[in-house]
């Protein structure tokens, strides 16, 4: 499955990108298309000619997401000549490129889970994500049944994994203002913490 999307043009992807940006900022639902237009640098007519209702622009913005992050990650875990830490680790640098660009991104996405999950299941089913997922989930099952991986219910990955991901994300200004060292910058602290998150998962799956 393919999940690569037609060629945009120039004002279509500044709309995008001007929609990303105050969905992170403002929420979905607090930001306005006379706004989205305003920062793309149009007028109403030629946003509602690329994008007629706030919903695609929800679904153009999340697919671009997608797109950042899950292909990727798939291709790293399905690489099975690669011992786990590398593929975790591996792993862990993409959403540290994609996070460290939106570092709101993570606060972005749990709000809209809370708000409206039903908009965002439709907007996972519509790209396909759940076949990305399910894909990685026969890949690693499969890994655990041949005795290459421990066999540890893969809920429990999950929420490892993200919760340590996305936590230093999601409180960079508490860790800012409390955990960083004298002279150290977030970007050295996420260095420091990436080990941590490597050992800790292959500590649960490494057989």
């Amino acid at each position: 499955m393919s999940m690569e999307r037609q060629t945009i043009s120039d004002t279509e992807a500044r709309i995008i990108d001007a929609a990303r940006e105050l969905f992170v900022e403002q929420g979905f639902a607090a930001t306005s298309m006379s706004e989205i237009a305003a920062k793309a640098g149009i007028n109403r007519p030629a946003l509602h000619y690329y994008f007629r209702t706030k919903e695609r622009m929800f679904r153009a913005v999340f697919g671009g997401i997608v797109d950042a992050i899950v292909p990727r990650v798939q291709g790293i875990i399905l690489q099975r000549d690669l011992p786990p830490e590398e593929r975790v680790g591996r792993v862990v640098d993409v959403y540290y490129d994609v996070l460290t660009d939106n570092p709101s991104l993570p606060i972005f996405m749990m709000h809209e889970m809370n708000r409206d999950f039903g908009n965002v299941a439709r907007t996972m089913g519509e790209l396909h994500i759940v076949q990305y997922f399910d894909t990685i989930k026969r890949g690693l099952l499969d890994e655990m049944e041949r005795g290459l991986l421990r066999q540890v219910p893969l809920r429990y990955v999950f929420m490892t994994f993200y919760s340590m991901v996305i936590m230093p994300f999601v409180a960079k200004n508490l860790c800012c203002a409390v955990l960083l060292y004298e002279g150290e910058s977030f970007e050295e602290l996420l260095a420091k913490w990436k080990p941590h998150i490597v050992t800790t998962l292959v500590g649960m799956l490494k057989a």
